[in-house]
């Protein structure tokens, strides 16, 4: 059964009152930094974003709802539910209900970069999520002129467009116009994967916490479809997984063959040379990479540099070690991501991979003394 919502009235409330401090700090932050600048449109955004939600109940039961929305808010709300119950994810009130931002949207442009002799991620420190090697624009101009800064600072560059994002529980995120997606598995994927970032957050391990979520949206995907006697879409799930997989031993052995150039210690022109080489290399394997799903050549019209390697990599790192551990826990998902989370605490001084890779080799860690 869904959560109740809370009291709209106190929710209005909390709002105007959250509004008003918006208010003043558009006055009053632009005359301190740029950094507040971005802060201040962020939550102004967020507070439009909450504003705008209406209950997906509310919603399905509108005869005003065309039937194909209709449809998807309702796989929405069962995805949500089996992530909770079957999966023991914090879903919390997050996607019950649906704030429309507009057709054509770009919720957010997601910014990366990478100094062009090394693979090294620039990094943005935030509060909670701690340092991250990317950052999101609401406003595409910001994003752009950032871009621009960091590219003549001799910085590789990536932008693209996000259509969800999680704030880790701190809001009762909404589904957003700009998540819903034709593809009933895209949009479950999508569902399961902001939610499992609810339930597991790792401090300034950006790697870890997208890649676990990777793995958690698709598998879970793939149950619940299952569940639900559509095995179509459960195959599709499977097959899709099986390419992200690629995907990632691909992104891998690029990232190998890079950081073996860059600390190779050869003059700076020839680095250069031979990376164009590898970039040009790669792009071409792209096209034979054998995926059942994704389109390997329209992957491979894109550039790659250093900071598509480093976004990439981002939700593709360890993705063998995930399915490791799920093969030992012999295909229980629910049991794995309590396993990685009892493990990750009771282990602190190892990093989030660490304790992956011994969890995947023998299907859990022991507990640490004292």
């Amino acid at each position: 059964m869904e959560q109740p919502l809370r009291s709209t009235s106190l929710l209005r409330r909390v709002l105007r009152t959250s509004l008003l401090l918006l208010l003043t700090a558009l006055v009053i932050l632009p005359l301190v930094s740029g950094e507040a600048r971005f802060l201040v449109r962020s939550a102004w955004e967020e507070a439009r974003i909450l504003l705008g939600r209406r209950p997906l109940q509310e919603l399905i039961a509108d005869s005003a709802t065309p039937a194909d929305r209709r449809s998807q808010f309702e796989l929405v709300l069962a995805a949500r539910a089996f992530a909770a119950e079957r999966l023991g994810l914090s879903a919390g009130d997050t996607y019950t209900t649906f704030s429309d931002i507009g057709k054509g949207t770009t919720l957010v442009h997601v910014l990366s970069a990478s100094p062009k002799d090394r693979l090294a991620g620039y990094k943005w420190s935030y509060p909670i999520v701690g340092a991250v090697p990317y950052k999101g624009f609401f406003d595409e101009e910001a994003a752009r002129t950032e871009m621009r800064r960091l590219e003549r600072l001799g910085y590789d560059t990536y932008l693209r467009p996000a259509g969800a994002f999680s704030t880790l529980g701190w809001f009762n995120d909404p589904l957003l116009s700009t998540a819903l997606d034709d593809d009933p598995v895209d949009l479950v994927v999508t569902v399961i994967h902001e939610i499992a970032h609810n339930t597991l957050w790792v401090p300034g391990d950006v790697r870890f916490n997208e890649s676990y979520a990777n793995f958690v949206g698709f598998r879970g995907a793939q149950m619940f479809f299952a569940s639900r006697g559509d095995q179509e879409a459960a195959r599709r799930c499977a097959a899709m997984w099986r390419d992200e997989k690629r995907l990632g031993a691909f992104y891998t052995d690029l990232e190998d063959d890079l950081l073996g150039l860059y600390g190779s210690g050869l003059p700076r022109p020839e680095i250069e040379r031979r990376r164009a080489g590898i970039f040009a290399r790669a792009r071409a394997a792209l096209r034979n990479l054998g995926l059942e799903v994704y389109d390997g050549s329209r992957l491979a019209r894109s550039p790659i540099d250093n900071a598509r390697v480093i976004a990439k990599r981002i939700y593709l790192t360890g993705l063998d070690e995930f399915d490791k551990m799920y093969d030992a826990k012999s295909g229980d998902l629910r049991a794995g991501i309590q396993e990685i989370e009892r493990s990750l605490k009771s282990n602190p001084s190892l990093s989030a991979m660490e304790v992956l890779a011994v969890v995947a080799r023998s299907g859990s860690i022991p507990r640490q003394a004292g």
